[in-house]
Protein backbone atom coordinates (compact mmCIF):
# COMPACT_ATOMS: atom_id res chain seq x y z
CA UNK A 1 0.00 0.00 0.00
CA UNK A 2 3.06 2.41 0.78
CA UNK A 3 4.41 1.64 -2.21
CA UNK A 4 1.49 2.64 -4.61
CA UNK A 5 0.79 5.56 -2.66
CA UNK A 6 4.23 6.52 -3.64
CA UNK A 7 4.13 5.42 -7.46
CA UNK A 8 1.29 7.78 -7.37
CA UNK A 9 2.97 10.90 -5.51
CA UNK A 10 6.02 10.43 -7.83
CA UNK A 11 3.91 10.18 -10.88
CA UNK A 12 1.67 13.22 -9.88
CA UNK A 13 5.66 15.43 -9.70
CA UNK A 14 6.80 13.70 -12.78
CA UNK A 15 2.98 15.52 -14.33
CA UNK A 16 3.45 18.31 -12.71
CA UNK A 17 7.26 19.04 -13.25
CA UNK A 18 7.23 17.78 -17.07
CA UNK A 19 8.57 20.40 -18.85
CA UNK A 20 5.78 21.44 -21.86
CA UNK A 21 6.89 22.17 -25.32
CA UNK A 22 4.44 24.30 -27.48
CA UNK A 23 5.00 23.94 -31.53
CA UNK A 24 5.59 27.73 -32.62
CA UNK A 25 4.33 29.19 -35.15
CA UNK A 26 4.94 27.94 -39.02
CA UNK A 27 7.94 30.21 -40.57
CA UNK A 28 8.79 28.94 -43.77
CA UNK A 29 11.18 31.67 -45.80
CA UNK A 30 12.66 31.34 -49.22
CA UNK A 31 15.75 32.31 -51.14
CA UNK A 32 14.87 31.65 -54.53
CA UNK A 33 17.81 30.40 -57.16
CA UNK A 34 19.67 29.61 -54.32
CA UNK A 35 22.06 26.62 -54.04
CA UNK A 36 21.93 26.26 -50.79
CA UNK A 37 20.69 27.54 -47.28
CA UNK A 38 22.11 30.96 -46.47
CA UNK A 39 21.55 33.38 -43.48
CA UNK A 40 21.07 37.25 -44.48
CA UNK A 41 22.43 39.97 -42.79
CA UNK A 42 19.89 40.12 -40.45
CA UNK A 43 20.78 36.43 -39.53
CA UNK A 44 17.50 35.26 -40.83
CA UNK A 45 17.66 31.67 -42.27
CA UNK A 46 16.53 31.65 -45.86
CA UNK A 47 16.09 28.01 -47.32
CA UNK A 48 17.24 27.17 -50.85
CA UNK A 49 14.23 27.11 -53.75
CA UNK A 50 15.29 22.99 -54.93
CA UNK A 51 12.78 21.14 -56.07
CA UNK A 52 9.65 23.42 -55.48
CA UNK A 53 9.40 24.73 -59.03
CA UNK A 54 11.42 25.31 -62.45
CA UNK A 55 12.97 28.16 -63.65
CA UNK A 56 16.28 29.40 -63.95
CA UNK A 57 18.49 30.83 -61.16
CA UNK A 58 19.99 34.19 -61.83
CA UNK A 59 21.71 36.59 -59.73
CA UNK A 60 19.82 39.66 -58.44
CA UNK A 61 19.77 43.31 -58.47
CA UNK A 62 17.56 44.62 -55.36
CA UNK A 63 14.54 47.35 -56.30
CA UNK A 64 14.14 48.61 -52.88
CA UNK A 65 15.37 48.79 -49.72
CA UNK A 66 12.55 46.64 -48.23
CA UNK A 67 13.83 43.58 -50.21
CA UNK A 68 15.49 40.75 -47.94
CA UNK A 69 19.57 41.36 -48.68
CA UNK A 70 19.85 38.25 -51.12
CA UNK A 71 22.14 37.39 -54.59
CA UNK A 72 19.91 35.50 -56.59
CA UNK A 73 16.54 35.00 -57.86
CA UNK A 74 14.83 32.60 -60.46
CA UNK A 75 13.20 33.97 -63.50
CA UNK A 76 10.75 31.92 -65.61
CA UNK A 77 11.44 32.70 -69.43
CA UNK A 78 8.17 31.81 -71.36
CA UNK A 79 9.84 28.91 -73.56
CA UNK A 80 8.93 27.81 -69.66
CA UNK A 81 5.16 27.91 -70.20
CA UNK A 82 2.81 30.95 -68.87
CA UNK A 83 2.31 29.68 -65.90
CA UNK A 84 4.78 28.69 -63.26
CA UNK A 85 4.94 27.87 -59.32
CA UNK A 86 6.33 27.40 -56.49
CA UNK A 87 4.43 23.89 -54.84
CA UNK A 88 4.98 23.61 -51.00
CA UNK A 89 3.84 21.07 -49.17
CA UNK A 90 3.08 20.14 -45.42
CA UNK A 91 1.83 23.28 -44.28
CA UNK A 92 -0.12 23.19 -41.26
CA UNK A 93 -3.78 24.46 -41.39
CA UNK A 94 -4.29 27.78 -40.00
CA UNK A 95 -3.72 31.83 -40.87
CA UNK A 96 -0.67 32.78 -42.71
CA UNK A 97 1.05 35.96 -43.85
CA UNK A 98 2.16 35.32 -47.56
CA UNK A 99 5.20 37.80 -48.81
CA UNK A 100 6.32 37.63 -52.49
CA UNK A 101 9.16 39.97 -53.49
CA UNK A 102 10.43 40.81 -56.57
CA UNK A 103 13.65 41.33 -57.90
CA UNK A 104 15.21 42.29 -61.37
CA UNK A 105 17.34 40.21 -62.86
CA UNK A 106 21.26 41.56 -62.76
CA UNK A 107 21.87 41.18 -66.98
CA UNK A 108 21.72 44.05 -69.07
CA UNK A 109 20.07 41.78 -72.11
CA UNK A 110 16.58 41.42 -69.37
CA UNK A 111 13.81 43.64 -69.55
CA UNK A 112 14.61 45.79 -66.46
CA UNK A 113 10.66 45.60 -65.48
CA UNK A 114 8.72 42.51 -66.34
CA UNK A 115 4.93 42.64 -65.57
CA UNK A 116 3.08 40.08 -64.61
CA UNK A 117 0.24 38.57 -62.69
CA UNK A 118 0.52 36.87 -59.49
CA UNK A 119 -1.93 33.78 -58.17
CA UNK A 120 -2.03 31.96 -55.05
CA UNK A 121 -4.04 28.99 -53.92
CA UNK A 122 -5.95 29.67 -58.02
CA UNK A 123 -7.03 33.20 -56.76
CA UNK A 124 -5.18 36.33 -58.32
CA UNK A 125 -4.46 38.76 -55.68
CA UNK A 126 -1.65 40.99 -57.98
CA UNK A 127 -1.03 42.57 -61.35
CA UNK A 128 2.38 44.05 -61.38
CA UNK A 129 2.01 47.78 -62.01
CA UNK A 130 3.99 49.58 -64.69
CA UNK A 131 6.61 51.94 -63.09
CA UNK A 132 6.96 49.28 -59.53
CA UNK A 133 11.02 49.32 -59.74
CA UNK A 134 10.85 52.99 -59.48
CA UNK A 135 10.20 52.93 -56.12
CA UNK A 136 11.24 51.89 -52.79
CA UNK A 137 7.85 51.23 -50.92
CA UNK A 138 5.52 48.27 -50.76
CA UNK A 139 5.04 47.45 -54.49
CA UNK A 140 8.65 45.82 -54.59
CA UNK A 141 6.18 42.96 -53.21
CA UNK A 142 2.91 41.67 -52.23
CA UNK A 143 1.29 40.46 -49.04
CA UNK A 144 -1.34 38.74 -48.58
CA UNK A 145 -3.01 37.05 -45.15
CA UNK A 146 -5.22 33.60 -46.01
CA UNK A 147 -5.99 30.83 -44.99
CA UNK A 148 -4.47 27.97 -46.21
CA UNK A 149 -6.10 24.53 -45.36
CA UNK A 150 -5.31 21.63 -47.60
CA UNK A 151 -1.65 21.19 -46.13
CA UNK A 152 -0.19 22.91 -49.26
CA UNK A 153 0.34 26.42 -51.04
CA UNK A 154 0.74 27.08 -54.64
CA UNK A 155 2.30 30.26 -55.42
CA UNK A 156 2.24 31.09 -59.11
CA UNK A 157 3.48 33.40 -61.37
CA UNK A 158 1.72 34.20 -64.98
CA UNK A 159 3.57 35.83 -68.17
CA UNK A 160 1.63 38.71 -69.62
CA UNK A 161 3.82 39.00 -72.20
CA UNK A 162 6.01 42.26 -70.71
CA UNK A 163 8.89 40.23 -70.13
CA UNK A 164 9.98 37.21 -67.85
CA UNK A 165 8.92 37.04 -64.22
CA UNK A 166 11.74 37.22 -61.58
CA UNK A 167 11.10 36.12 -57.71
CA UNK A 168 13.54 37.17 -55.65
CA UNK A 169 12.09 35.77 -51.91
CA UNK A 170 8.90 33.87 -50.44
CA UNK A 171 7.52 34.11 -46.67
CA UNK A 172 4.93 31.94 -45.61
CA UNK A 173 4.39 32.91 -41.62
CA UNK A 174 1.68 32.12 -39.61
CA UNK A 175 -0.47 34.23 -37.84
CA UNK A 176 -2.91 34.39 -35.16
CA UNK A 177 -6.44 32.85 -36.65
CA UNK A 178 -8.10 35.80 -35.88
CA UNK A 179 -5.54 38.42 -36.88
CA UNK A 180 -7.30 41.23 -38.62
CA UNK A 181 -10.59 40.09 -37.74
CA UNK A 182 -12.94 42.72 -39.81
CA UNK A 183 -16.41 40.85 -39.35
CA UNK A 184 -19.02 38.26 -40.28
CA UNK A 185 -17.32 37.44 -43.68
CA UNK A 186 -14.09 36.96 -42.15
CA UNK A 187 -12.62 33.43 -42.72
CA UNK A 188 -11.23 30.84 -45.05
CA UNK A 189 -13.54 32.65 -48.12
CA UNK A 190 -11.51 35.68 -48.27
CA UNK A 191 -8.08 36.86 -48.70
CA UNK A 192 -6.79 40.35 -47.09
CA UNK A 193 -4.12 41.80 -49.50
CA UNK A 194 -2.19 44.13 -48.00
CA UNK A 195 -2.61 47.60 -50.43
CA UNK A 196 -0.59 49.95 -48.32
CA UNK A 197 0.54 51.00 -44.58
CA UNK A 198 1.13 54.15 -43.19
CA UNK A 199 2.72 55.69 -40.40
CA UNK A 200 1.70 59.16 -40.20
CA UNK A 201 4.19 61.19 -38.48
CA UNK A 202 7.55 59.53 -38.98
CA UNK A 203 9.98 60.59 -40.94
CA UNK A 204 11.50 57.11 -41.92
CA UNK A 205 9.71 54.03 -43.25
CA UNK A 206 9.57 51.66 -40.37
CA UNK A 207 10.07 48.14 -41.64
CA UNK A 208 12.15 45.92 -39.32
CA UNK A 209 11.31 47.15 -36.49
CA UNK A 210 9.71 44.12 -34.84
CA UNK A 211 11.51 41.90 -36.80
CA UNK A 212 12.19 38.85 -34.58
CA UNK A 213 10.05 40.48 -31.66
CA UNK A 214 6.51 40.01 -32.84
CA UNK A 215 6.46 36.17 -32.08
CA UNK A 216 3.69 35.90 -35.02
CA UNK A 217 3.62 37.18 -38.62
CA UNK A 218 7.12 38.46 -39.12
CA UNK A 219 7.70 42.35 -39.86
CA UNK A 220 5.84 44.56 -41.90
CA UNK A 221 6.86 47.40 -43.62
CA UNK A 222 5.11 51.18 -43.16
CA UNK A 223 5.50 54.24 -45.53
CA UNK A 224 6.39 57.09 -43.90
CA UNK A 225 3.85 60.45 -43.73
CA UNK A 226 4.71 63.60 -42.30
CA UNK A 227 2.09 65.13 -43.82
CA UNK A 228 -1.22 64.68 -45.86
CA UNK A 229 -0.57 66.33 -49.12
CA UNK A 230 -0.48 70.51 -49.36
CA UNK A 231 -2.09 70.85 -45.94
CA UNK A 232 -0.57 72.42 -43.12
CA UNK A 233 -0.62 69.02 -40.81
CA UNK A 234 2.29 68.55 -38.42
CA UNK A 235 4.18 65.93 -37.52
CA UNK A 236 4.40 64.89 -33.19
CA UNK A 237 6.26 61.91 -31.41
CA UNK A 238 7.28 61.01 -28.41
CA UNK A 239 9.19 58.36 -26.27
CA UNK A 240 6.80 56.82 -23.73
CA UNK A 241 5.29 53.60 -23.56
CA UNK A 242 2.15 52.84 -25.69
CA UNK A 243 0.00 50.28 -23.93
CA UNK A 244 -1.87 48.19 -26.24
CA UNK A 245 -4.63 45.50 -25.26
CA UNK A 246 -3.09 42.37 -24.26
CA UNK A 247 -6.09 40.24 -25.57
CA UNK A 248 -5.57 41.51 -29.32
CA UNK A 249 -4.47 39.00 -32.26
CA UNK A 250 -3.06 42.15 -34.03
CA UNK A 251 0.12 43.11 -31.97
CA UNK A 252 1.84 46.44 -33.43
CA UNK A 253 5.19 47.49 -33.01
CA UNK A 254 5.19 50.32 -30.20
CA UNK A 255 7.33 52.78 -32.42
CA UNK A 256 3.91 53.37 -34.68
CA UNK A 257 2.35 55.18 -31.72
CA UNK A 258 4.70 57.05 -30.43
CA UNK A 259 4.56 59.23 -34.03
CA UNK A 260 1.17 60.88 -34.90
CA UNK A 261 -0.23 63.59 -37.21
CA UNK A 262 -2.11 66.55 -35.81
CA UNK A 263 -4.24 69.07 -37.59
CA UNK A 264 -3.41 72.63 -37.61
CA UNK A 265 -6.27 75.57 -36.14
CA UNK A 266 -6.47 77.03 -39.53
CA UNK A 267 -7.23 73.61 -41.15
CA UNK A 268 -8.70 71.60 -38.05
CA UNK A 269 -9.74 68.65 -40.54
CA UNK A 270 -7.43 66.26 -41.20
CA UNK A 271 -7.80 64.28 -44.68
CA UNK A 272 -5.73 61.36 -46.04
CA UNK A 273 -6.30 60.71 -50.02
CA UNK A 274 -5.32 57.62 -51.79
CA UNK A 275 -5.57 56.19 -55.43
CA UNK A 276 -7.39 53.11 -55.23
CA UNK A 277 -8.92 49.93 -57.73
CA UNK A 278 -12.48 50.69 -58.31
CA UNK A 279 -14.95 47.82 -57.97
CA UNK A 280 -13.23 46.62 -54.83
CA UNK A 281 -14.03 46.19 -51.04
CA UNK A 282 -11.79 47.36 -49.02
CA UNK A 283 -11.06 46.59 -45.09
CA UNK A 284 -9.58 50.16 -43.33
CA UNK A 285 -7.68 49.63 -40.20
CA UNK A 286 -6.82 53.17 -38.09
CA UNK A 287 -4.78 53.21 -35.38
CA UNK A 288 -4.77 56.02 -32.94
CA UNK A 289 -2.51 56.89 -29.26
CA UNK A 290 -3.07 60.60 -27.67
CA UNK A 291 -0.07 61.20 -27.11
CA UNK A 292 -0.56 64.82 -27.83
CA UNK A 293 0.81 66.23 -24.54
CA UNK A 294 -1.94 68.76 -24.44
CA UNK A 295 -4.27 66.65 -23.72
CA UNK A 296 -4.47 64.78 -20.63
CA UNK A 297 -8.05 63.46 -19.56
CA UNK A 298 -11.12 62.29 -21.87
CA UNK A 299 -13.15 64.92 -23.57
CA UNK A 300 -11.00 67.02 -24.58
CA UNK A 301 -10.50 66.02 -28.21
CA UNK A 302 -13.40 64.25 -29.69
CA UNK A 303 -14.04 64.25 -33.74
CA UNK A 304 -15.52 62.00 -36.78
CA UNK A 305 -14.47 60.04 -39.13
CA UNK A 306 -15.80 60.19 -42.61
CA UNK A 307 -14.84 57.74 -45.52
CA UNK A 308 -15.31 59.09 -48.97
CA UNK A 309 -18.24 61.79 -47.63
CA UNK A 310 -19.89 58.88 -45.66
CA UNK A 311 -19.58 58.41 -41.38
CA UNK A 312 -17.62 55.82 -40.55
CA UNK A 313 -17.25 56.82 -36.77
CA UNK A 314 -19.17 59.27 -34.81
CA UNK A 315 -17.86 61.23 -31.73
CA UNK A 316 -14.82 59.28 -30.97
CA UNK A 317 -12.62 59.89 -28.16
CA UNK A 318 -9.22 58.06 -27.65
CA UNK A 319 -8.45 58.83 -24.27
CA UNK A 320 -11.76 57.56 -23.57
CA UNK A 321 -12.19 54.58 -25.80
CA UNK A 322 -8.85 53.55 -25.23
CA UNK A 323 -8.65 53.67 -21.53
CA UNK A 324 -6.08 56.51 -20.97
CA UNK A 325 -3.39 58.14 -22.36
CA UNK A 326 -0.23 56.39 -24.49
CA UNK A 327 -2.58 53.92 -25.17
CA UNK A 328 -3.31 52.21 -28.60
CA UNK A 329 -7.13 52.33 -30.22
CA UNK A 330 -7.62 50.47 -33.20
CA UNK A 331 -10.70 51.01 -35.34
CA UNK A 332 -11.90 48.90 -38.37
CA UNK A 333 -14.86 49.24 -40.98
CA UNK A 334 -15.26 47.78 -44.50
CA UNK A 335 -16.12 50.28 -47.66
CA UNK A 336 -17.01 49.07 -51.00
CA UNK A 337 -15.72 51.59 -53.81
CA UNK A 338 -16.66 52.09 -57.05
CA UNK A 339 -14.26 55.13 -57.90
CA UNK A 340 -10.79 55.33 -57.95
CA UNK A 341 -10.13 57.56 -55.11
CA UNK A 342 -10.37 56.79 -51.29
CA UNK A 343 -10.16 59.79 -48.73
CA UNK A 344 -10.25 59.17 -45.39
CA UNK A 345 -11.13 62.69 -42.89
CA UNK A 346 -10.91 63.10 -39.18
CA UNK A 347 -13.30 65.86 -38.38
CA UNK A 348 -12.76 67.31 -35.39
CA UNK A 349 -15.90 68.18 -33.12
CA UNK A 350 -14.61 69.26 -29.48
CA UNK A 351 -11.30 70.52 -29.63
CA UNK A 352 -9.70 72.02 -32.56
CA UNK A 353 -7.34 69.22 -33.93
CA UNK A 354 -7.59 65.94 -34.88
CA UNK A 355 -4.78 63.09 -35.04
CA UNK A 356 -4.13 59.81 -36.21
CA UNK A 357 -0.96 57.71 -35.96
CA UNK A 358 -1.30 54.83 -38.86
CA UNK A 359 -3.59 53.78 -41.19
CA UNK A 360 -3.79 50.44 -43.25
CA UNK A 361 -5.72 49.38 -46.20
CA UNK A 362 -6.58 45.60 -47.34
CA UNK A 363 -8.14 44.93 -50.30
CA UNK A 364 -10.72 41.65 -49.89
CA UNK A 365 -10.65 39.26 -52.47
CA UNK A 366 -12.78 36.67 -52.66
CA UNK A 367 -10.89 33.04 -52.84
CA UNK A 368 -11.78 31.33 -56.19
CA UNK A 369 -13.15 28.01 -56.47
CA UNK A 370 -10.89 25.46 -57.18
CA UNK A 371 -10.89 22.69 -60.23
CA UNK A 372 -12.21 19.06 -58.89
CA UNK A 373 -8.90 17.20 -57.37
CA UNK A 374 -9.39 14.41 -59.01
CA UNK A 375 -9.37 15.56 -62.82
CA UNK A 376 -6.74 17.69 -61.92
CA UNK A 377 -4.60 14.26 -61.06
CA UNK A 378 -5.83 13.12 -64.16
CA UNK A 379 -4.61 16.15 -66.25
CA UNK A 380 -1.24 16.04 -64.69
CA UNK A 381 -1.00 12.06 -65.50
CA UNK A 382 -2.23 13.02 -69.24
CA UNK A 383 0.76 15.85 -68.90
CA UNK A 384 3.13 13.20 -68.62
CA UNK A 385 2.05 10.31 -70.68
CA UNK A 386 1.57 12.96 -73.99
CA UNK A 387 5.08 14.30 -73.05
CA UNK A 388 3.78 17.93 -73.19
CA UNK A 389 6.81 20.55 -74.06
CA UNK A 390 7.37 23.20 -71.30
CA UNK A 391 5.24 25.75 -73.83
CA UNK A 392 2.26 24.16 -72.58
CA UNK A 393 3.01 24.77 -68.68
CA UNK A 394 -0.06 23.39 -66.97
CA UNK A 395 1.00 24.37 -63.70
CA UNK A 396 -1.27 25.35 -60.95
CA UNK A 397 -5.13 24.52 -61.03
CA UNK A 398 -6.08 24.42 -64.99
CA UNK A 399 -9.43 26.70 -64.61
CA UNK A 400 -8.56 29.93 -61.77
CA UNK A 401 -7.40 32.06 -61.77
CA UNK A 402 -9.96 32.47 -64.85
CA UNK A 403 -7.73 34.93 -66.22
CA UNK A 404 -5.21 32.24 -66.90
CA UNK A 405 -6.71 28.89 -68.08
CA UNK A 406 -4.17 26.13 -69.27
CA UNK A 407 -3.78 26.13 -72.69
CA UNK A 408 -6.20 23.58 -74.23
CA UNK A 409 -8.10 23.19 -71.60
CA UNK A 410 -11.92 24.24 -71.49
CA UNK A 411 -13.45 24.52 -67.51
CA UNK A 412 -17.08 24.82 -66.06
CA UNK A 413 -18.48 25.66 -62.97
CA UNK A 414 -20.32 23.19 -61.27
CA UNK A 415 -22.47 24.83 -58.91
CA UNK A 416 -24.01 21.61 -57.46
CA UNK A 417 -20.46 20.91 -55.56
CA UNK A 418 -19.04 24.58 -55.99
CA UNK A 419 -15.81 23.33 -57.95
CA UNK A 420 -14.47 24.07 -61.60
CA UNK A 421 -14.26 20.91 -63.32
CA UNK A 422 -13.31 20.05 -67.11
CA UNK A 423 -15.27 20.11 -70.24
CA UNK A 424 -13.03 20.08 -72.74
CA UNK A 425 -9.54 19.58 -74.06
CA UNK A 426 -8.21 20.48 -77.69
CA UNK A 427 -4.69 19.35 -78.13
CA UNK A 428 -4.85 18.96 -81.74
CA UNK A 429 -1.67 19.37 -84.55
CA UNK A 430 0.98 20.12 -81.71
CA UNK A 431 3.15 17.29 -82.68
CA UNK A 432 2.30 15.21 -79.28
CA UNK A 433 3.79 12.17 -78.97
CA UNK A 434 2.56 9.12 -76.50
CA UNK A 435 -0.43 6.83 -75.46
CA UNK A 436 -4.09 7.75 -74.29
CA UNK A 437 -4.27 6.63 -70.69
CA UNK A 438 -7.18 4.83 -68.64
CA UNK A 439 -6.76 7.71 -66.17
CA UNK A 440 -8.32 10.04 -69.08
CA UNK A 441 -11.84 8.45 -67.81
CA UNK A 442 -11.59 10.48 -64.46
CA UNK A 443 -12.84 13.15 -66.42
CA UNK A 444 -16.37 12.43 -66.09
CA UNK A 445 -17.05 15.86 -67.46
CA UNK A 446 -15.59 15.88 -70.66
CA UNK A 447 -17.80 17.25 -73.59
CA UNK A 448 -15.15 17.76 -76.41
CA UNK A 449 -11.90 15.76 -77.01
CA UNK A 450 -9.82 16.95 -79.77
CA UNK A 451 -5.92 14.96 -80.37
CA UNK A 452 -6.12 14.91 -83.89
CA UNK A 453 -2.86 15.18 -86.29
CA UNK A 454 -0.58 14.15 -83.53
CA UNK A 455 1.94 10.85 -83.39
CA UNK A 456 0.14 9.22 -80.46
CA UNK A 457 -0.04 5.22 -80.64
CA UNK A 458 -1.68 2.56 -78.68
CA UNK A 459 -5.16 1.67 -78.73
CA UNK A 460 -7.90 3.85 -77.33
CA UNK A 461 -8.72 2.95 -73.76
CA UNK A 462 -12.08 0.76 -73.10
CA UNK A 463 -13.09 3.25 -70.27
CA UNK A 464 -13.10 6.38 -72.46
CA UNK A 465 -16.63 4.70 -73.55
CA UNK A 466 -17.39 5.48 -70.15
CA UNK A 467 -17.79 9.12 -71.11
CA UNK A 468 -21.36 9.58 -70.88
CA UNK A 469 -21.30 13.08 -71.15
CA UNK A 470 -18.36 13.06 -74.29
CA UNK A 471 -19.96 14.24 -77.59
CA UNK A 472 -17.44 14.96 -79.65
CA UNK A 473 -14.11 13.33 -79.92
CA UNK A 474 -11.25 13.55 -82.68
CA UNK A 475 -8.28 10.90 -82.98
CA UNK A 476 -7.65 10.97 -86.27
CA UNK A 477 -4.60 11.57 -88.05
CA UNK A 478 -2.74 9.71 -85.39
CA UNK A 479 -0.68 6.45 -85.41
CA UNK A 480 -3.26 4.38 -83.19
CA UNK A 481 -4.65 0.74 -83.65
CA UNK A 482 -6.83 -1.93 -82.28
CA UNK A 483 -10.90 -1.88 -81.91
CA UNK A 484 -12.61 1.08 -81.28
CA UNK A 485 -14.38 0.66 -77.88
CA UNK A 486 -18.31 -0.71 -78.48
CA UNK A 487 -19.34 1.91 -76.02
CA UNK A 488 -17.93 4.65 -78.61
CA UNK A 489 -19.74 3.14 -81.85
CA UNK A 490 -22.72 2.50 -79.93
CA UNK A 491 -22.52 6.73 -79.44
CA UNK A 492 -23.18 7.26 -82.69
CA UNK A 493 -26.68 6.71 -82.83
CA UNK A 494 -27.16 9.62 -80.78
CA UNK A 495 -25.99 12.42 -82.23
CA UNK A 496 -22.29 12.12 -81.66
CA UNK A 497 -19.53 13.35 -83.00
CA UNK A 498 -16.49 10.93 -83.62
CA UNK A 499 -13.80 10.85 -86.24
CA UNK A 500 -11.12 7.94 -85.88
CA UNK A 501 -10.16 8.14 -89.90
CA UNK A 502 -6.14 8.58 -90.97
CA UNK A 503 -5.16 5.53 -88.13
CA UNK A 504 -4.06 2.66 -90.06
CA UNK A 505 -4.57 0.19 -87.20
CA UNK A 506 -7.97 1.27 -85.77
CA UNK A 507 -10.95 -1.13 -86.92
CA UNK A 508 -14.40 -1.75 -85.72
CA UNK A 509 -16.92 1.16 -86.63
CA UNK A 510 -18.25 2.03 -89.93
CA UNK A 511 -15.98 3.88 -91.78
CA UNK A 512 -12.85 1.81 -90.30
CA UNK A 513 -11.31 -1.48 -91.34
CA UNK A 514 -13.51 -4.33 -90.41
CA UNK A 515 -11.73 -5.99 -87.00
CA UNK A 516 -10.25 -9.80 -87.25
CA UNK A 517 -10.20 -11.60 -83.94
CA UNK A 518 -9.70 -8.98 -81.60
CA UNK A 519 -7.43 -8.85 -78.65
CA UNK A 520 -7.60 -6.67 -76.09
CA UNK A 521 -4.56 -5.27 -74.96
CA UNK A 522 -4.19 -7.13 -71.83
CA UNK A 523 -4.31 -10.45 -73.63
CA UNK A 524 -1.78 -8.97 -76.39
CA UNK A 525 1.10 -8.85 -73.64
CA UNK A 526 0.11 -12.14 -71.83
CA UNK A 527 0.09 -13.36 -75.34
CA UNK A 528 3.35 -11.94 -75.86
CA UNK A 529 4.67 -12.75 -72.40
CA UNK A 530 3.52 -16.67 -72.94
CA UNK A 531 5.91 -16.60 -76.28
CA UNK A 532 8.69 -15.42 -74.57
CA UNK A 533 8.61 -18.36 -71.33
CA UNK A 534 7.88 -20.54 -73.91
CA UNK A 535 11.01 -19.67 -76.10
CA UNK A 536 12.77 -19.88 -73.38
CA UNK A 537 11.72 -23.11 -72.39
CA UNK A 538 12.47 -23.88 -75.42
CA UNK A 539 16.38 -23.06 -75.06
CA UNK A 540 16.67 -24.47 -71.73
CA UNK A 541 15.38 -28.03 -72.54
CA UNK A 542 17.40 -27.61 -76.03
CA UNK A 543 20.44 -26.55 -74.33
CA UNK A 544 19.70 -29.66 -71.62
CA UNK A 545 18.99 -32.24 -74.51
CA UNK A 546 22.62 -31.20 -76.08
CA UNK A 547 24.49 -31.77 -72.82
CA UNK A 548 22.94 -35.05 -71.99
CA UNK A 549 24.05 -35.68 -75.82
CA UNK A 550 27.99 -34.58 -75.01
CA UNK A 551 28.05 -36.72 -71.90
CA UNK A 552 26.84 -40.03 -73.46
CA UNK A 553 29.14 -39.54 -76.52
CA UNK A 554 31.76 -38.95 -74.00
CA UNK A 555 30.93 -41.73 -71.96
CA UNK A 556 30.90 -43.57 -75.53
CA UNK A 557 34.54 -42.78 -76.11
CA UNK A 558 36.07 -43.48 -72.55
CA UNK A 559 34.28 -46.86 -72.60
CA UNK A 560 36.02 -48.09 -76.01
CA UNK A 561 39.71 -46.78 -74.97
CA UNK A 562 38.99 -48.76 -71.35
CA UNK A 563 38.04 -51.76 -73.62
CA UNK A 564 41.03 -51.42 -76.21
CA UNK A 565 43.65 -51.31 -73.27
CA UNK A 566 41.43 -54.19 -71.49
CA UNK A 567 41.78 -56.37 -74.48
CA UNK A 568 45.59 -55.42 -74.63
CA UNK A 569 46.04 -57.09 -70.89
CA UNK A 570 44.35 -59.58 -71.73
CA UNK A 571 46.55 -61.01 -73.85
CA UNK A 572 49.69 -60.39 -72.46
CA UNK A 573 48.70 -61.32 -69.01
CA UNK A 574 47.71 -65.29 -70.88
CA UNK A 575 50.68 -64.76 -72.64
CA UNK A 576 52.84 -64.50 -69.56
CA UNK A 577 51.24 -67.42 -67.96
CA UNK A 578 51.72 -69.73 -70.68
CA UNK A 579 55.48 -69.30 -70.60
CA UNK A 580 55.09 -69.67 -67.03
CA UNK A 581 53.31 -73.06 -67.57
CA UNK A 582 55.45 -74.54 -70.06
CA UNK A 583 58.70 -73.27 -68.10
CA UNK A 584 57.12 -75.32 -65.41
CA UNK A 585 56.33 -78.83 -67.17
CA UNK A 586 59.65 -78.91 -68.63
CA UNK A 587 61.44 -78.55 -65.46
CA UNK A 588 59.00 -81.24 -64.36
CA UNK A 589 60.12 -83.58 -67.17
CA UNK A 590 64.06 -82.89 -66.36
CA UNK A 591 63.50 -84.28 -62.61
CA UNK A 592 61.87 -86.94 -63.53
CA UNK A 593 64.14 -88.43 -66.34
CA UNK A 594 67.51 -87.13 -64.44
CA UNK A 595 70.33 -86.16 -65.42
CA UNK A 596 71.53 -86.16 -68.85
CA UNK A 597 73.81 -88.69 -70.08
CA UNK A 598 76.77 -87.63 -72.18
CA UNK A 599 78.51 -89.56 -74.55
Amino acid sequence: MLSLRLLLILLALFVLLKPSFSRGPYALRISCGARSDIHSPSNTLWYKDYAYTGGIPGNATLPSFISPKLRTLRYFPLSEGPENCYNINRIPHGHYSVRIFFGLVAEPSFDNEPLFDISVEGTLIYSMPTGWSNHTDERAFVEAFMFLKDGTASLCFHSTGHGDPAILAIEILQVDNKAYYFGPSYGPGVILRTDRRLSCGSRYPKFGVDYSAEHWGGDRFWNSIQTFGESSDRAISTTKSIKQASKSPNFYPEALYQTALISSESEPDLAYTAEVEPNRNYSIWLHFAEIDPSVTAAGQRIFDITINGDIAFRDVDIVGMAGGINSALVLNTTVALSGRTLTITMHPTKGTHAIINAIEIFELVMTASKTLQDEVRALQKLKTALRLPLRFGWNGDPCVPQQHPWSGVDCQYDRTISKYVIDGLGLDNQGLRGSLLEDISRLHHLQNMDLSYNFFNGSIPERLGQLTALQRLYLNSNSLSGKVPAALGGRLLHRASFNFTDNKGLCGIPGLPTCGPHLSAGSKIGIGLGGCVAFLLLVTCLTCWWKRRQNILRAQRIAARDAHYAKARMHFSRDVQMTRHHSHEHARTADENGPSLLP
